[in-house]
């Protein structure tokens, strides 16, 4: 991959100057080529990691991975149904899985009955979904590479007898 690429992926808050300091290249370059990168697509977006165990709870939603068994469309493959399925608002990710399952979701909702209606009302009932299984994330530790510092637990006093 290219050297100010891997540099923006690791923190994209990187300055164009930095990135030209530590590849030791003009300043002018630098920006033309993320400019580049940009107006290409390759740089789709700058993206902060916020560990949300550490925010003040107010609406955290809550996350699922949703493994999905579709039947693949003639002459389509499973590109069709993946577009139809990534359409909807609560899915935040969609993959194509090799093994028993063909596409990995990531879905956000409020709760967990809005993700539980989402699959019963909009995912499941779509033709060719063959089969489902949600698993509720409870707590995330690293993310995008990045260990997530968590809250000071209380710590109890062993008591013995």
């Amino acid at each position: 991959m290219d050297r100010i690429l891997e540099i923006l992926e690791k923190d994209a808050r990187t300055t164009p100057e930095e990135i030209a300091r530590l590849i030791k290249q003009d300043v002018k370059t630098v920006k033309k080529q993320i400019n580049k990168f940009e107006k290409d697509g390759v740089i789709l977006k700058y993206k902060t990691i916020v560990n949300k165990e550490l925010v003040v709870k107010k609406n955290n939603e809550l996350r699922a991975l949703i493994e999905v068994n579709i039947l693949p469309q003639k002459n389509l493959g499973f590109d069709h149904i993946a577009e139809r399925i990534y359409q909807f608002p609560e899915v935040a990710s969609c993959s194509l899985l090799s093994g028993t399952y063909d596409l990995l979701l990531i879905v956000e909702g409020k709760d967990m009955q809005t993700i539980s209606n989402f699959v019963a009302e909009k995912l499941s009932p779509m033709e060719n979904v063959r089969g489902t299984v949600t698993h509720f994330l409870l707590k995330k530790y690293k993310e995008d590479g990045v260990i997530l510092k968590r809250k000071e637990e209380n710590k109890r006093i062993a008591i013995s007898y």
